[in-house]
């Protein structure tokens, strides 16, 4: 069953794609059929430009349930680490 939630969110960094480094400006998460993943469902987050560019220039990833889960803790753990929180960052 294709579950159609998607959601879009405005982001600031670059990545790294066949072409070479490249400008991020949005990241569409979604829950779905993957396209390559080897499950049944993954969460799949395609980084883009903002500006709608050459729908090529993207990177995207395709996770398990438990992984991206993982990487979600992971993710809040470092950005709320004192070394983080003491350079200022929010």
């Amino acid at each position: 069953m294709c579950t159609y939630l998607t959601t879009t969110e405005q982001v600031s960094g670059t990545g790294l794609g066949a072409g070479g480094w490249f400008a991020i400006g949005q990241a569409v998460v979604y829950f779905d059929h993957p396209q390559q993943a080897p499950v049944e469902h993954a969460l799949c987050i395609d980084f883009r430009p903002g500006d709608q560019a050459d729908p090529a220039r993207r990177v995207a990833i395709e996770l398990d349930a438990p992984s991206a889960r993982r990487l979600a803790e992971s993710i809040l753990a470092t950005l709320a680490h004192d070394e983080v929180r003491a350079l200022g960052v929010e």
